[in-house]
């Protein structure tokens, strides 16, 4: 078996609008094809002893035990591995099973889907379900426990820890989308200009000094002094030979750590005497940065973490280190292992607990406490293993949050406005929580920026609380405030580049800060930022982030949403401007009904309240309807056409072309915004394909409360031309003859283009054209047998890009479909498009109309204005 590619997509996709975490594999099964698990001796035997839990995957049977029927039955082997791809992930820790295998359109390949929770390990589930599977055919052993704990480890290693987490979490539970902003936990809430910021528990409303404050306990114990906050008695040195006499100065037992230092980084505690003291200083050192040290007193009691958000106390726990307890028998290692059994005990952060490491630190302090791991304590005795109470190592919390004395949450409440950090948590040392520490002899021992939120969200004992709630109630105050700002997406297979770019100028005359991205490029107002085709999730991104952004339209084509799905969750309004033949027979969309459902994935996004717009003069575009949740508005080129007057009855919105006129109704009242023959765009109403581009974003606008006076502003100063429309029906006029430039790529695109150009009057009509290498061979014969009908002369140029085919086959598909017209065509062969539009325009007949289609739009249109250029110089 062999694997042709692996794709992830991260957002709304052909295989699931909800799930937006899948894998896809395409799968190329070879020889299997012929040998389902039923024809493979042993097979299913060895499946079951591997993966006994996979006895609950129900499959298509709807009952426990569905998936090993259909293994007895017989079924193909991309379906096991889809299943064991999710199985593993599973019994790694991460529990996920949405799944599905299908055909991809040719012999023995097939699509393998499946969920999966982090990336990198979805992406190595895959490739380890197809060894695991091979191994099984062939009955050979598997290490199936490397795989389990390497899928732990990239867990790990990318997934976002649990207070960054609780936090996305909470997002997403009120419709406030998220990126994630890099492979750590900088995360943006919200989309451009209204976008908050957190990096795990500090936000972007965060004090800066705040930070820099809790980062120097020098200065942090100084201004808790002056605010006559109890403080450990403590002295700062810089050098060895300061001390013995800070030890004097505080009394033992101490503590010895860094200004600088955080999450329990060189810290000792409960020092005894100077020797102690000495090799704690040394190891303060190592850990700091500036060298500076705190020498203070060793403050006896429980240790406890205040936290405190917005200036409120909303949550307690008391920590404990990690440790064992002896029962007079086993040994401390045994003990250790014993308490690791606890399920409530992972890896990492997977659980609630995390298993205690045994590290040279743990031998250390068991070292210093008189002990080794051989030895065994008598029964009841307590042995701490860790320095600090992280449950990162190993620690445990207990929710204390309800008996908090009220003195104590004044304190901290206080605290927290003193050192100015909108999130903190503070540590404090006492005998008892529920008595002030005026009472208690108790201190505050730190304030921390940054605080972990694991000990909160899951205590081992107590009420969990939802400490994540008041972050976003900070970061988004207003109610059913999400952070969002209008996303109109734009889909199709012609006109979505134009209409994009139209909606895109609409919104920019009423005065929104727009970021819009098209196969030209993104921009962020009238600024290009990046070049190339920008119609995929990546580029979506680009301007959902862009913090000067407060409108985005995004263009959105099958290549990205087949490769990782859309690159947003919801939009306001999507239009779909056509579904036409294009593309088909790449990436497993062999039908032009596979293709409409991948372009229906974007008005499958829309909110409840938005909505989609569809060309009703399309089937395959008005059908999109049946599985939508949102509005739906309609525009056509037929104020007759039925499906208009339907809507129209249920005094519904559309836009339609009537008596000359652009003109959307509301019900079946009329409001006429212009004559498409006004419309710059519609060349006098001649590109009529045009006109439809215009019915849909005028639409759009309509139903986002832009005014017809704006929209008849916009109109009118949308002229066709490289700047705002770069290669679609970009008209030259030289001195003799006339070039249309125009991106038609496609047998739909080259008849409209066929039926624009038929208006024009020309002595001659010249087409530049060039075959299209992922285009099936009759998509190339069609587009030479529509060049045939369209132009008296043909000039075959050749792509940059032959996209898998050679020169010589592109060419022949195209003089195949040119010869089938018309045999006696004049055709000439000239690969260089440079050298073709020169020969183009060295030859001209006066009057004649050149058209050359172009995929790489900069290129030619620089050639066209350089050669207009100098023919006005000569002039």
């Amino acid at each position: 078996m062999k694997i042709v590619s692996i794709n992830a997509m991260r957002g709304p996709n052909y295989w699931s609008i909800r799930r937006h975490k899948l894998i896809v594999m395409v799968l190329d099964l070879e020889k299997m094809e012929e040998f389902p698990t039923n024809k493979v001796p042993g097979f299913s035997e060895r499946l079951k002893t591997m993966f006994p839990s996979m006895f609950s995957h129900r499959c298509s049977e709807a009952c426990e035990g569905g998936f090993f029927m259909r293994v007895d039955e017989g079924t193909w082997m991309g379906h096991v591995i889809e299943h064991i791809a999710l199985e593993i992930q599973t019994i790694a820790g991460m529990d996920t099973g949405f799944g599905r295998t299908r055909d991809y359109g040719e012999e023995g390949v097939y699509n393998v889907v499946f969920s999966y929770i982090e990336e990198n390990v979805g992406r190595y589930a895959a490739k380890a379900a197809v060894e695991i599977c091979e191994a099984l055919i062939a009955a050979e052993d598997y290490d199936l426990n490397y795989d389990i704990q390497r899928m732990r480890e990239l867990r790990e290693e990318s997934r976002l820890g649990p207070s960054t987490a609780s936090i996305i979490a909470e997002a997403e539970a009120r419709g406030i989308p998220w990126i994630r902003l890099n492979k750590y936990s900088l995360c943006q809430l919200g989309y451009g200009a209204n976008q908050k910021r957190i990096q795990a528990t500090v936000t972007s409303e965060t004090s800066s000094i705040g930070v820099e404050l809790a980062c120097d306990k020098e200065d942090t114990k100084y201004l808790l002094e002056q605010a006559e906050i109890e403080v450990p008695r403590g002295d700062i040195i810089r050098r060895e030979s300061s001390l013995e006499d800070a030890c004097s100065y505080v009394g033992y037992p101490l503590v010895i750590k860094p200004v600088d230092g955080n999450h329990g980084r060189g810290i000792t505690v409960d020092i005894q005497n100077y020797e102690d003291a000495l090799i704690a200083f040394n190891q303060a050192k190592e850990s700091s940065k500036n060298g500076i040290i705190i020498v203070e007193k060793h403050i006896v009691g429980e240790d406890y973490r205040l936290l405190v958000i917005n200036n409120i106390l909303v949550a307690a726990a008391k920590r404990t280190p990690a440790h064992v307890i002896g029962d007079g028998e086993a040994s401390v290692e045994r003990l250790i292992k014993e308490v690791n059994k606890d399920p409530r005990r992972g890896y990492g952060h997977e659980k609630v607990l995390t298993q205690i490491v045994i590290n040279d630190l743990t031998k250390t302090i068991i070292q210093d406490a008189g002990y080794t791991l051989n030895s065994v304590l008598t029964k009841g005795e307590k042995l701490i293993l860790k320095d600090t109470a992280n449950l990162s190592t190993g620690g445990t919390a207990e929710d204390v949050t309800d008996i908090v004395h009220p003195a104590n949450v004044s304190m901290v409440e206080r605290i927290s406005k003193i050192i100015d950090l909108d999130i903190c948590g503070i540590d404090i040392m006492t005998s008892d929580i529920s008595k002030p520490l005026s009472e208690t002899g108790g201190a505050v021992l730190e304030v921390n920026a940054g605080p972990g939120f694991r000990m909160h969200l899951a205590p081992t004992s107590g009420l969990p609380r939802n400490v994540a709630a008041p972050v976003i109630d900070k970061l988004f105050p207003n109610n059913g405030d999400t952070g969002r700002i209008p996303i109109i997406a734009v889909s199709g297979t012609n006109g979505k580049t134009t209409t994009t770019r139209l909606v895109a100028h609409i919104a920019k005359m009423k005065g929104y800060r727009v970021g819009y991205t098209t196969s030209d490029g993104v921009y962020v107002q009238n600024r290009l930022l990046m070049t190339g085709d920008c119609t995929g999730p990546q580029s979506a991104e680009f301007v959902l982030k862009d913090p000067t952004v407060n409108f985005a339209v995004l263009e959105c084509a099958r290549g990205g949403l087949l490769r990782a799905g859309l690159g947003f969750k919801k939009c306001d309004i999507a239009i779909v401007t056509n579904v036409a033949s294009d593309h088909l027979g790449l990436k497993g969309i062999n039908t032009i009904e596979q293709l409409a459902r991948v372009k229906a994935v974007v008005p499958e996004t829309v909110l409840p309240e938005g909505y989609a717009i569809l060309n009703a003069d399309d089937d395959l575009v008005y059908d999109m309807r049946r599985d939508l949740k949102c509005n739906v508005a309609l525009f056509s080129l037929d104020e007759n056409n039925p499906r208009i007057k339907a809507m129209q009855r249920l005094n519904g919105i559309t836009a339609i072309y009537e008596n000359g006129y652009v003109t959307i109704c509301r019900g079946e009242w009329k409001m006429r915004l212009m004559k498409a023959e006004h419309i710059p765009l519609t060349y006098g109403g001649k590109a009529t394909f045009m006109i439809q581009n215009v019915l849909g974003a005028v639409l759009a606008a309509h139903v986002q409360g832009i005014s017809i006076e704006d929209m008849k502003a916009a109109l009118e100063t949308f002229i066709p031309s490289p700047s705002q429309t770069p290669g679609r029906l970009n008209l030259f006029q030289f001195k003799n003859f006339q070039i249309l430039l125009d991106y038609a790529h496609n047998p739909s695109g080259m008849k409209a283009l066929k039926q624009f150009t038929d208006n024009i009057e020309a002595s001659v009509k010249v087409g530049i054209i060039a075959g299209i290498g992922d285009r099936r061979v009759e998509d190339n014969n069609e587009m030479g047998g529509i060049a045939a009908d369209m132009f008296d002369e043909i000039i075959i140029r050749q792509d940059k890009n032959l996209r898998g085919k050679t020169e010589e086959e592109l060419i022949k598909m195209l003089k195949d479909g040119i010869i089938r017209k018309n045999p006696n065509k004049n055709i000439k062969i000239i690969p260089s498009e440079r050298e073709a539009i020169l020969y183009a325009i060295e030859n001209a007949e006066k009057g004649a109309l050149i058209v050359l289609c172009s995929d790489v739009i900069p290129d030619a249109l620089n050639l066209v204005k350089e050669l207009k250029e100098k023919e006005a110089i000569e002039v």
